[in-house]
């Protein structure tokens, strides 16, 4: 009887072990399932894209151990914030600027306040609706994995609320976690590791931009009573053949040179439009829009690359429909010869020679002038006009063409080189256009957005130029002198307008 009684009881211990086993396999197989579906889950559905103000953003949510943010701005690299605890990482990518969008701002100073205010609005709604395209992916992936190899109904649902259980836990650790203040202490990677300068003034610059907008259409306003004072000065005046071309430079994406380029495109009567680069910051895909605008002068655009812009810039400049990209090239625009070569380097992270090495190609800045010169002078036709971006191109031209233009000191300066092979050379630097761009804006006092409007008469020689200067970044202050060729003293006009509000100081090139 014993024995059998002893049996019995191995028998039942060996069954409900067995038991136990089972429902501990089918417990570490469920929460297997489970992690997987959550994983795959993530994977598929933690992505989505979103309007933030003028831009289009794209959010993508991983899972990590650190947690924190990556805001990527391609191509200039990304910056790292430690805003929250894992195991959710966030990345928030820029992908493009809506046109559209950016021009209304521009145009509307109470739009781009209002742009201000709904930005962390429409940044937090995103985040939600990641969250919850988030929860929903990872239970449904779970579920679905869980009916394919578990064949239960009831395990099924408990794959489906585990899945609930890991994936709000996980959100709910971001959320509880969550550190604003981390976004003063950004880590940066890539160009962008140049940015803690620019940030240190993002918000005087935010400020003073609102000041900026406001006077913008005074600034143009200006440009028309400026017109109006120099066609009563009997310094020159000019034939009916002549031709008028404007020279801008160094705009560094400043919205405001567009305007005024149209309106004196306008009022002067331009023929042609001359950029001799430094049309964008950093050469950067996004910035390509900028370049637009040109589609809109209704002129000719001629332009070289500086050193801020990419090869990139260059081409969507030369997709407008009415520009011409120069690189040790001739074109014949309204009558005139220009030449042009673009700047050999690309270094839109460097601010002067001091910083750092500039060349960064095989051709040093010298060596393009040199090239140009030899290609100029291989020409069976004179050139009327050559165009580097850095004056220290120059001295290689003088005397392969009468007029040489240039830009990239943001200061105007006009010089008359030696006269060489019978021929006199006349380098003209341009100053800002674009006031420097936002950096015009980090000092005490602004740099003038600046222009020269060319006058060459029939046989396309240079006969007088007048320097215009429209305030500065903030201010409504507009200025120009004229200057004839033959003679020396400039004589001066000025149209002030309000007390200028001066707002920012010049800024390095």
């Amino acid at each position: 009887m014993v024995p059998v009684l002893r049996r019995t009881a191995t028998g039942a211990s060996r069954v409900v072990r067995s038991r136990w086993s089972r429902r501990i396999v089918t417990a570490a197989a469920l929460v297997t399932v489970t992690v997987v579906g959550v994983t795959i889950g993530v994977l598929l559905g933690a992505r989505g894209e979103s309007d933030v103000g003028p831009f289009r953003v794209a959010f993508h949510l991983t899972l990590g151990t650190e947690g924190g943010t990556e805001v990527a701005v391609p191509p200039l690299g990304s910056l790292f914030v430690d805003s929250h605890d894992g195991p959710a990482q966030l990345t928030v990518r820029l992908d493009s600027l809506d046109q559209r969008r950016t021009e209304a701002l521009i145009n509307d100073p109470a739009a781009l306040a209002q742009a201000g205010d709904t930005a962390p609005q429409d940044l937090r709604d995103a985040l939600v609706r990641l969250g919850l395209r988030t929860l929903g992916a990872s239970v449904l992936v779970s579920m679905l994995l869980a009916a394919v190899t578990l064949r239960s109904v009831r395990r099924v649902a408990w794959s489906g609320g585990l899945a609930l259980l890991i994936t709000g836990s996980t959100l709910g650790v971001a959320a509880g976690t969550l550190r604003p203040q981390a976004l003063a202490e950004p880590r940066y990677e890539g160009l962008l590791a140049n940015a803690p300068a620019l940030i240190g003034d993002a918000q005087r610059i935010a400020d003073d931009y609102g000041r900026y907008a406001e006077q913008l259409q005074r600034l143009v306003g200006n440009v028309g009573k400026l017109y109006a004072t120099v066609s009563s000065l009997p310094i020159y005046q000019a034939s009916p053949d002549t031709t008028r071309l404007l020279h801008v430079s160094d705009l560094h994406l400043n919205p405001a040179a567009w305007p005024v380029i149209q309106t004196v495109i306008e009022q002067y009567d331009i023929d042609a439009v001359i950029d001799t680069g430094d049309i964008t910051d950093w050469g950067s895909e996004p910035e390509t829009n900028y370049v637009s605008m040109i589609s809109q002068l209704d002129v000719p655009y001629v332009y070289i690359r500086g050193n801020h812009d990419s090869p990139r810039t260059a081409a969507a400049v030369a997709s407008q429909p009415n520009a011409v990209v120069l690189d040790n090239s001739v074109t014949v625009v309204a009558g005139v010869t220009i030449a042009g070569i673009a700047d050999p380097r690309f270094t839109p992270d460097k601010r002067d020679a001091a910083s750092g090495p500039w060349d960064e190609s095989p051709t040093t800045v010298e060596g393009t002038g040199e090239l140009l010169a030899t290609t100029i002078r291989a020409l069976d036709t004179p050139v009327d006009i050559a165009l580097v971006h850095d004056p220290a191109a120059a001295p290689a031209l003088n005397g392969a063409a009468p007029l040489v233009l240039a830009g990239h000191t943001h200061r105007r300066e006009v010089t008359v080189l030696p006269p060489t092979d019978g021929m006199t050379t006349r380098l003209a630097v341009q100053g800002s256009t674009g006031g420097a761009g936002l950096r015009g804006l980090e000092g005490d006092e602004p740099t003038p957005l600046a222009m020269s409007v060319l006058y060459l008469g029939p046989d396309q020689q240079l006969q007088a130029y007048d320097d215009i200067r429209v305030g500065g970044t903030g201010t409504a202050q507009v200025s120009l002198d004229r200057t004839v060729t033959d003679e020396a003293p400039p004589i001066s006009a000025a149209v002030p307008s309000t007390a200028p509000t001066p707002v920012g100081r010049p800024s390095d090139r």
